[in-house]
C-alpha cells in the first residue's frame, strides 16, 4: 500500500484528537495532572491593505496526552 501525505495527515489529527479527548476525560484525577494539563498555542496573523483586510486566529490546545497520541499516530502509520 502506497503511503501519502494526506493519509498522514489524518492520522495526526486523529492521533492528536484521540490525546485530547483522553486528557479531557482523564482532568478529574490529580494523580495525572502533568498529563492532561494543556498549553495555548496560538497565532493570529492579520493585515490591512486598504482594499482588503483580513483577520484570522489559530488556537490549538496541545498536552503530553495529545503528543503521546500524536507520536502513537506516526508510530501506527509507519506500520502499515
Amino acid at each position: 500500500m502506497k503511503k501519502n501525505f494526506g493519509m498522514l495527515l489524518l492520522f495526526l489529527l486523529l492521533g492528536w484528537m484521540a490525546g485530547a479527548w483522553i486528557a479531557k476525560a482523564l482532568q478529574p484525577v490529580k494523580a495525572v495532572a502533568i498529563l492532561t494539563k494543556a498549553t495555548t498555542i496560538r497565532w493570529s496573523p492579520q493585515a490591512d491593505l486598504d482594499i482588503i483586510s483580513y483577520d484570522i486566529s489559530f488556537q490549538f490546545q496541545m498536552s503530553l496526552l495529545s503528543l503521546i497520541g500524536i507520536i502513537a499516530a506516526v508510530w501506527l502509520y509507519r506500520r502499515l
